[in-house]
């Protein structure tokens, strides 16, 4: 792992690169996650593109910061990704979830102008369920089988990638993710769309409750260059349930488009 130093906090970041082209890409994960959902990303996609994933203050190795949920914890994740871009050169995003509401919040709040972003699993309004977010502050062990059950971070996954997600919300704990999940709620900039400028993938996968489809839809329709994709027999993480799917689906888009 590598660190940058900003704001007198630590980010830190992995870079994968097995020969890749351009500039490096950076992967953005979601509430209650860490660098480690892009594991496949990593080890797969690395000899096409340079590959950074990120882990949010107060997620992994990252030093945490004293900010409230809403937009002052999303002001500061995009403080921790805008530093990683600078370190590393990388002018492409991809974010999931909370994620992709970081990287938008990014884009319309600050002076970064990406080169293109991808969206997956994520919406310009990112609503969270009244239960989901009681049960995130009075009984986190529900509420983290709530999001493993069907349909909604997975649809039918290997066994493992499930025990890695319970796994690193356990390890990120109640109070980061639930702050997690509370900033996704507050958050919504269908109002904004329209200043994002640079070409937008809006991924899906075809089984999401979490986000379904037609948030994706609505992104893809409201951005001034936007496509959208659904990718199948996946749900909310379908960068895990199917990694060569969501690889080659990324592959196509950046293609097209830098």
């Amino acid at each position: 792992m590598k660190t940058v130093t900003h704001h007198d906090r630590t980010t830190a970041y992995r870079i994968a690169d097995r020969g890749g082209d351009g500039d490096p890409v950076l992967f953005v994960h979601g509430s209650g996650g860490t660098h480690e959902l892009w594991k496949a990303q990593l080890s797969r996609l690395s000899s096409s593109i340079p590959i950074v994933a990120i882990d949010l203050s107060g997620h992994g190795e990252s030093e945490d910061v004293d900010a409230d949920p809403g937009w002052s914890t999303l002001s500061a994740y995009a403080d921790d990704v805008l530093a990683v871009a600078e370190e590393t050169g990388a002018r492409t995003l991809v974010g999931n979830s909370l994620g992709g509401a970081v990287v938008l919040h990014l884009v319309i709040e600050r002076d970064f102008d990406p080169d293109a972003l991808a969206l997956v699993g994520s919406g310009a309004k990112l609503s969270v369920s009244d239960d989901l977010l009681t049960w995130l502050d009075s009984d986190f062990d529900r509420a983290v089988q709530f999001l493993h059950d069907g349909d909604r971070l997975f649809h039918d996954p290997d066994d493992r990638y499930v025990e890695l997600s319970k796994e690193s919300m356990y390890d990120v704990g109640q109070r980061i993710t639930s702050r997690d999940f509370h900033s996704c709620h507050t958050f919504d900039v269908r109002d904004r769309l329209d200043e994002i400028a640079a070409p937008t993938l809006a991924a899906v996968g075809e089984y999401d409750m979490l986000t379904p489809p037609w948030y994706h839809e609505y992104l893809a329709d409201n951005v001034r260059d936007g496509q959208f994709v659904e990718i199948e027999d996946a749900a909310h993480l379908a960068m895990l349930e199917t990694p060569d799917a969501f690889n080659g689906m990324l592959t196509r888009f950046l293609n097209g488009v830098l």
